[in-house]
């Protein structure tokens, strides 16, 4: 029998992107610098090649124009992949993603879909400056109609795109740039992963840490440390933001009556603002201690390493939280 197999995250999304062009002549990707340049991340290094300019889109810097394309094409029958290249980005095609994809098949009582996914880098912690670096998948799953993934793990990168393409309706995808590097194993039994439930990373009794993206690596690390200390950390992945898994969210905080959020966006109207809202609506009183949060600073990500730093969730950070809320061992 096969072992595990060992690769990036970055190459697993090609994979997963190479794989969608194979199984169905209606898939083609575009979005700028994806062709010649192979993606500024470098995610889609080679296809061009592999599958010619038909089907490896290179676009102006333009993006409300090419994700409006992109809708028209999912609406004619095609299954356009659409890469944006940071989301920051995104908000010169926010018109586009909200007033259309997201609401057209509303609009016209379900007698059109917009099969439309699109994939754009997250995140900062890699000294790209603020307009390259801000985590706003939080604005996005705040719009009915989409639907908000974010892989944290080699696994989820491989598979998820898979079960988006298969959506009917817009799904975002948001990599973090800081994962791209990263490696991980894939189980050979694994094929596939579905896009609504959260996933516990780590079993644990003390308390929950809740968190997605580039901050699971963080509390698996925290995690490994509260350990040492005599707390035992439950980590749980959201990987949708939405829609949120809150029963999942819900039945580990029942066991372990403590949690901290940990969420990359800013604090002020993030998606740990709404998890920690509808824990305080629906579990208040399987709480022993106050819902703690670690999010980035309440400024524009700087470019200085050593401010950059300060400004992102940190495992010192987790670690804080955590100590504020759980009772000292011994």
């Amino acid at each position: 029998m096969n072992g595990p197999l060992r690769l990036t995250y970055r190459e697993a999304c090609r994979q997963a992107i190479r794989d969608a062009l194979q199984a169905d002549p209606r898939t083609f990707v575009l979005g700028e610098d994806v062709g010649k340049y192979g993606g500024c991340y470098a995610v889609t290094k080679g296809l061009l090649d592999e599958f010619g300019p038909e089907r490896i889109v290179d676009t102006p810097l333009a993006e409300n124009g090419f994700t409006g394309l992109a809708i028209g094409a999912a609406l004619a029958g095609l299954r356009p992949l659409l890469e944006i290249m940071t989301c920051n980005f995104s908000l010169l095609a926010l018109d586009q993603i909200m007033n259309n994809a997201a609401t057209i098949p509303h609009m016209s009582g379900g007698r059109f879909a917009v099969p439309i996914v699109i994939r754009m880098a997250t995140g900062g912690g890699r000294q790209l400056a603020a307009q390259h670096s801000h985590s706003l998948e939080g604005w996005f799953a705040h719009i009915p109609g989409l639907k908000v993934a974010v892989p944290g793990t080699v696994e989820d990168a491989r598979f998820m795109l898979a079960a988006a393409l298969a959506d009917p309706n817009p799904v975002l995808i948001f990599e973090h740039v800081v994962l791209y590097n990263a490696e991980g194993e894939l189980d050979p039994a694994v094929t596939a992963v579905d896009l609504a439930h959260a996933k516990v990373r780590r079993p644990g009794r003390d308390l929950t840490l809740v968190t997605y993206g580039n901050g699971l690596p963080k509390c698996l690390a925290a995690a490994e440390r509260l350990g040492a200390e005599g707390i035992d950390a439950e980590v749980i992945d959201l990987r949708l933001l939405r829609p949120l898994d809150m029963a999942t969210v819900a039945a580990s905080v029942q066991r372990t009556r403590r949690v901290v959020i940990v969420d990359e966006g800013w604090k002020s109207g993030s998606i740990s603002a709404e998890i920690a809202a509808r824990l305080a609506e629906d579990a208040l009183y399987e709480l022993d201690a106050p819902i703690r949060r670690v999010c980035s600073r309440e400024v524009p990500v700087p470019y200085a390493a050593h401010l950059e730093e300060a400004a992102l969730p940190g495992v010192d950070g987790i670690l804080a939280a955590v100590r504020s809320i759980v009772p000292k061992r011994g």
